[in-house]
């Protein structure tokens, strides 16, 4: 093919193919070696902790043949590098071995609590994607006046005061003060039989059976957590809307769009926010990651039995393959939606398909 010769269309479309598969090889592999850094990770902090997994099995006081026995049959008597061949072999087999506090395998408790968090993680992002982004529009379009000032007052507020004292006073005012409001807990001890866990949602099980009142005991006691995680994401959706909102409103289309006529409504929500769409779904997607691997505070002030409550107490009681696994479960989490916050990306911005 000669300089001056056009490429063909067929040859142009190979192209095209060869470099978006080229594209998906590379992403395959970085969300590869990044599992595997997970992976070494946990492996390795489970080694240099000085807690003694043996020891947390049999205990202290078990003879010393026993102790060498149940090292040898967990295989921690091998050599650092086969015992992470077999730890790897072992996860990618969704075997987390079993938990010391429940006598469980670790993975069918990780399975009973994390509904939980979803539920909970959830409806704060809802909450906080729902408030905060109107907040961010608002305080964009009204730049440096007092709603402006009181967006960001809220934001700061919420980004700086400790989660955990703010569940405290909220238990302490709504619950314990003026009872508005259920305590800590998922439900009252006279729904403990009586729900049926199906999806482990409970506002969705109990909704399906027609339980409205275990339903709405289960939206009472959610109130509190949920409002609060919600505020915390709101507090970063809101700051970043704000800043995206900013720089879409600068742009000449903008000023086109004004000079053409158009309203102030239909300039901000339907061009400014439609562009600011695009990398305010990345944010919303990290702040939920974020909501699903940072509740441990929140559900240890509010007893919330999920997967952040069930890393705490594995903690506390030295149970290092429960708390191994719920960190892999979280950060497989967060990989996962790193993933699809890069998929929505590409989806809704064409000029990085065209890439």
């Amino acid at each position: 093919m000669t300089l001056t010769e056009p490429v063909r269309p067929g040859v142009r479309k190979r192209s095209r193919s060869l470099s978006r598969a080229s594209a998906v090889g590379r992403f395959l592999v970085i969300v590869l070696i990044t599992y595997l850094g997970l992976l070494a990770v946990t492996f390795f902090i489970g080694r240099v902790i000085p807690v003694d997994p043996v020891l947390a099995i049999v205990g202290d006081r078990a003879p010393a043949h026993v102790v060498e026995r149940t090292r040898e049959e967990l295989g921690l008597n091998k050599p650092l590098p086969e015992q992470f061949v077999i730890y790897v072999s072992k996860v990618l087999q969704g075997d987390f071995g079993t938990s010391v506090l429940t006598s469980n395998r670790v993975i069918d408790d990780i399975a009973r609590v994390f509904p939980a968090t979803l539920e909970l993680a959830t409806l704060g992002t809802l909450i906080g994607a729902l408030v905060g982004i109107p907040f961010g529009v608002l305080a964009a379009v009204k730049r440096d006046s007092l709603v402006d000032q009181i967006v960001r007052i809220i934001g700061l507020v919420g980004y700086s005061v400790p989660i955990f004292w703010l569940g405290l006073m909220a238990l302490l005012v709504f619950y314990a003060r003026l009872g508005w409001t259920e305590g800590p807990g998922r439900f009252d001890i006279v729904y403990e039989y009586t729900v049926t866990p199906v999806t482990g949602i409970l506002l969705l099980d109990t909704a399906m059976a027609g339980q409205w009142d275990a339903f709405r005991n289960i939206a009472g006691h959610l109130v509190l957590p949920s409002l609060l995680l919600g505020y915390f994401s709101l507090a970063y959706i809101s700051r970043m809307t704000r800043s995206f909102m900013l720089n879409e409103l600068a742009q000449e289309y903008v000023v086109a769009a004004r000079a053409k006529g158009l309203s102030e409504t239909s300039i901000i929500w339907g061009h400014a926010l439609r562009n600011a769409a695009v990398p305010l779904v990345t944010v919303i997607v990290l702040s939920y990651a974020g909501l699903l691997e940072g509740s441990v505070l929140t559900e240890s002030v509010f007893a919330w039995p999920g997967l952040g409550l069930y890393i705490t107490n594995s903690l506390q009681n030295a149970d290092m393959n429960a708390v191994l696994g719920g960190t892999i479960v979280v950060g497989s989490v967060f990989v996962g939606l790193n993933l699809v916050s890069d998929l929505l990306y590409r989806f809704l911005d064409p000029r990085t398909r065209m890439r």
